[in-house]
């Protein structure tokens, strides 16, 4: 298995554990999908990422289109997408994607808890190098799918890495394929269940078991913030 398969596999999907917060995200990406694309599924695709990324965490269909329909009005807070680069304990490399409608209370509160939790905030850019940012798909598996033949349809249309993820396959690929996977996937048929983007590590950092808790305790601060949407770190 390739980079992708190992970072996901050690990764702690903590984001999507409250329900509650899952909807924010959601809600938040809408309006800016919205925003850039306009109200229609049919010709915003990242729109259709979107609620695809909606039934896979089963947010009510009326959540959705009420989100839609909000993002469509004058009433709806412009959301901003801004990066954060940072260092918590040890030197652990941090990149904070966030979507704020308040640049300056973002920013103070990120600064707080990295501060406080034995981290410091970085400037924009100063951390790029250490990550890659990649498209991730998930399909629905079913038996009639043969996972090497699909891997090698895909390449095609720039996929990277295939795998067997529970029930569902995983499809890694370039940020920039984001829009020729979803449509080569639509246009074979196969149920997308989500569709995101990465920022997998070049290189991780190995820490004991209390370094790791110190660590932790930063990054759970950070995703509990309205503002945040994820958190990606090299702590391997």
């Amino acid at each position: 298995m390739g980079r992708a398969f190992e970072f996901r596999k050690g990764r702690k999907m903590k984001r999507w554990a409250q329900m509650a917060k899952s909807f924010t995200k959601i809600g938040k990406e809408i309006a800016m999908a919205v925003k850039q694309g306009g109200p229609s599924p049919e010709s915003n695709s990242k729109l259709r990422a979107i609620i695809q990324n909606a039934k896979a965490i089963n947010m009510p269909k009326d959540n959705v289109e009420r989100a839609i329909k909000k993002a469509s009005s004058k009433e709806q807070e412009d959301y901003k997408e801004i990066v954060y680069e940072g260092y918590g304990p040890h030197g652990i490399a941090i990149v904070i994607e966030t979507a704020t409608d308040n640049h300056n209370r973002t920013v103070a509160n990120i600064r707080s808890y990295l501060s406080k939790l034995g981290g410091s905030l970085g400037t924009t850019g100063s951390l790029e190098f250490l990550f890659e940012r990649k498209s991730v798909f998930k399909i629905a598996k079913n038996a009639s799918i043969n996972l090497e033949e699909l891997e090698f349809e895909l390449i095609d249309f720039g996929a990277e890495e295939v795998f067997e993820e529970d029930d569902e396959i995983v499809i890694y690929a370039g940020f920039t394929e984001f829009g020729t996977i979803q449509k080569a996937l639509e246009d074979k048929g196969f149920e997308i269940k989500g569709a995101e983007f990465e920022r997998i590590p070049n290189d991780t950092k190995e820490l004991s078991e209390s370094q790791q808790e110190e660590v932790e305790k930063l990054l759970e601060r950070l995703e509990e913030d309205d503002d945040v949407q994820n958190v990606f770190h090299n702590m391997r």
